[in-house]
């Protein structure tokens, strides 16, 4: 720390600095809001000192400051490596180039919203701005005394996971979430009674879609009690009327297989009305006799107990699992006031964790630091395209503050229109996004349970349902690397290609966990074309979608264009991604079977973390990694699934494995597998090849998870698109003139090259989406 009378500037790393100034000569010393740890390892830097004038230089920084109060000509900060210099206060433009960070809320909103800075710009550097953040003494929070500036540098120009890990060590890392968090929630602002919630959960396992959450909106309590206590929006005693016997009802919830949340709206405090005033008011010192409302304040230590040993875990004994915290009522009343959205957040996670439990709560964003305290509900946005378009960018860009678990209403809250493509829309970006919650207003009018949807709607709106299922043990997996490794598990594009300026400029696609990126379609069907289009950049290498098999080479930033039923999801070469072979029950249990798929033309390596899912005990060793590999040779590829590691006792002795190759076909019509034991090769016959995908399936049950399985795939190469069949798939389902199609299709087969047709396509008098559309396989 380099210190004077009013400033201390501390090298946290050489890419990270402190900076404070403080006419009172007051500074924080304790933890913040934002901040939870100083204490990073020892950096070294070069000081120089000309009368007040200070030169610091790191590794990678060069500080130089005047030692007067923080000014553009006093303070600033050279990035060495990155050519460019921060002037203290200086915007250049519009806009100071910071690439964002996420937002409180999106309630009522319709597309677009401003969002808080984040820790990365575009020209390389970000400030973090913890001057006005309530201080931490370790059990509560207060508002600062001093004044003063505090200032985080962050310098890490292209480098956005290292600036993470920093960011990370500095506020706290993102904590491991339950595995239950991962599946379909159902939720929908409504007066359920016991009877109908029951009936609807019995159609959900009809129609053989899985669930591993159900939200209950507020009507689970007294919404209209007597008007002198005010509007029943605050609630915490269980409406008989609906549920005469919660505790059955909560009981048959687990026999289920589901977890549950209850909605709070805290904000009116606890009234006379509610089953336990009186014992509030026995431990508040308040007379019951008075009606005296219990005001709601989680900086009063004695409420906060009253509160949640009170109030909540008699309803948790009961059999809820967690809470949604639905605070709407902004930064708090009396000035000075800690933002009480923080207060809710911090102790609820903190209560469940001392409880002993994994703890989760569902909340909104309270600010930086935040990510310490997951999940995050987004609120109540309109149900419009505009909403819906702005979702993948608003999660995605989230991960520059630190904040991995957005969870939306998927489909849109409240108004908009009626508008069954853009909920499918909607429904497929929720299954690729980190928490899949469908959520909708208590109108008659906006229904999203499956069956009430017409075909072809219902139909893929239950694939995707069970796609997301499927994919547990995968997001699990990336759950515990954000936890252990700080890597988020929705990363804009940009974090995996950061000299790539392409990666830059497509902010609806993503990198989902290591092995994809998911590009969501966000706009409407073209009426003539009968497919919607996403712009993409796909990155260089080799890439297969995993829905349709059509192979991409990158670098190449273009449209990709796809039917109702399908959105762009991009496996890697080397890539590995593991799903549960089960998608029709509900919960989340370690699977029996996994089927897994690989990226053919590169090698690939993978390690499946599994534990009990919802207990603590993975910090003391309970759990399970199974690392598998994938090596590419030029006409075989082989399978490593090596021996689980850990608590055994947590999977199945046996799994059922079906392996994929992806982008991949046999070279005579007929590719050999062959499961290999000691070095001895033996044959498999359950191989099965997909031309039309160029999908290689190799199935191998009863394999026994302390030993493994290496299985060696032969004969096969590498596929490539049959461009004349997609073509004339596009132009089949085309609604247009029979006289194009036929123009297009003989262009295609009379040219003798690629180069050619596209050539003559150019000069075709031909809509150009379709020629757009038509080029995605040249």
């Amino acid at each position: 720390m380099i210190k004077g009378e009013k400033y201390r500037i501390t090298v946290l790393t050489d890419r990270l600095i402190r900076l404070e100034y403080s006419e009172s000569s007051e500074f924080t010393d304790g933890l913040t809001q934002t901040v939870f740890n100083r204490d990073f390892d020892e950096t070294e830097y070069e000081l120089e000192r000309d009368g007040d004038k200070i030169r610091l230089e790191t590794g990678s920084l060069i500080l130089n400051y005047d030692g007067k109060p923080f000014s553009s000509v006093g303070l600033s900060i050279e990035l060495k490596d990155f050519g460019t210099v921060w002037h203290y206060g200086v915007i250049f433009g519009n806009s100071d180039g910071n690439y964002g960070g996420t937002a409180r809320t999106l309630d009522e909103t319709d597309g677009f919203v401003k969002l808080t800075p984040g820790i990365f710009g575009e020209n390389g550097y970000a400030v973090l701005d913890d001057s006005a953040s309530p201080v931490f003494d370790g059990r509560e929070f207060s508002s600062r005394e001093d004044t003063g500036l505090d200032l985080y540098f962050f310098g890490y120009g292209r480098d956005f996971l290292g600036g993470l890990k920093a960011f990370y060590r500095l506020t706290g890392k993102t904590p491991m979430i339950p595995r239950y968090a991962l599946g379909n929630w159902w939720s929908r602002y409504f007066r359920y009674t016991e009877e109908s919630y029951t009936e609807l959960l019995d159609r959900f396992k009809e129609e053989g879609i899985p669930l591993s959450v159900a939200v209950i909106d507020m009507d689970w309590h007294i919404t209209d009690p007597d008007p002198k206590y005010g509007t029943g929006w605050t609630g915490y005693t269980w409406d008989k009327e609906c549920f005469p016997d919660h505790r059955r009802f909560l009981k048959r919830l687990k026999e289920y297989g589901l977890k549950t949340t209850l909605n709070l709206h805290p904000a009116d405090g606890i009234r006379a009305f509610e089953a336990m005033y009186k014992k509030v008011c026995e431990r508040m010192g308040v007379d019951p006799a008075s009606e005296e409302v219990i005001e709601h304040d989680l900086s009063d230590p004695v409420y906060r107990k009253a509160y949640f040993e009170d109030v909540l875990h008699p309803y948790e004994d009961d059999g809820v699992d967690f809470w949604w915290i639905d605070w709407q009522q902004g930064t708090g009343r009396k000035e000075n006031e800690v933002d009480p959205l923080l207060l809710l957040n911090h102790f609820h996670y903190k209560d469940m964790e001392e409880q002993k439990k994994r703890p989760m709560i569902f909340s909104r964003f309270a600010g930086a630091g935040s990510h310490r305290y997951p999940i995050g509900f987004s609120g109540d946005t309109v149900s419009t395209w505009r909403s819906l378009d702005f979702q993948p960018y608003f999660t995605s860009t989230a991960s520059n503050i630190g904040y991995g678990w957005w969870s939306h209403d998927i489909g849109g809250h409240m108004r908009g229109d009626k508008d069954n493509e853009r909920l499918i829309r909607w429904i497929e970006y929720g299954v690729f996004s980190p928490v899949m919650r469908i959520h909708s207003s208590n109108s008659p009018f906006f229904n999203k349970e499956p069956w009430t949807l017409e075909e072809p709607y219902r139909g893929i709106m239950k694939e995707f349902m069970c796609l997301r299922h499927r994919l547990v043990p995968y997001l699990y997996t990336a759950s515990y690397d954000a936890y252990t490794d700080d890597r988020p598990v929705i990363q804009p594009l940009y974090y995996g290609y950061p000299d790539d300026p392409e990666a830059y400029g497509c902010p609806n696609s993503f990198l989902f966990g290591p092995s994809l990126i998911v590009a969501p379609v966000t706009e409407p069907v073209d009426k003539s074309l009968r497919l919607a289009a996403v712009s993409c950049y796909i990155p260089k290498g080799r890439f297969v979608d995993i829905f349709t098999g059509t192979v991409y080479e990158g670098p190449v930033k273009r449209k990709l264009y796809r039917p109702l039923d399908r959105i762009p999801v991009l496996l890697k070469a080397g890539g590995i991604l593991p799903e549960d072979k089960e998608d029709r029950e509900n919960g989340v249990k370690n699977p029996s079977g996994l089927k897994i798929l690989f990226g053919a033309g590169d090698d690939g390596s993978y390690s499946l973390y599994e534990d009990d899912g919802e207990s603590m005990d993975y910090l003391n060793g309970g759990y399970v990694t199974t690392d598998i590999s994938f090596k590419w040779d030029e006409d075989s590829c082989t399978v490593t699934v090596s021996p689980a590691k850990g608590d055994l006792l947590l999977i199945p002795g046996k799994r059922d494995y079906e392996f994929m190759i992806c982008g991949a076909g046999p070279d005579k019509d007929k590719a050999d597998a062959f499961i290999i034991r000691d070095g001895v090769k033996e044959r498999l016959y359950s191989i099965d090849t997909d031309g039309d995908k160029n999908f290689i399936k190799v199935a191998c049950d009863g394999v026994d998870t302390d030993k493994g399985v290496i299985i060696s795939v032969e004969g096969i190469h590498l596929a490539e698109n049959d461009k004349k069949k997609r073509v004339f798939e596009i132009l089949d389902r085309a609604w247009t003139d029979i006289k194009i199609k036929e123009d297009v299709n003989a262009a295609l087969n009379e040219s003798p090259s690629d180069e050619e047709f596209l050539k003559k396509l150019g000069t075709l008098n031909v809509p150009e989406i379709l020629k757009d559309a038509v080029g995605e396989f040249f």
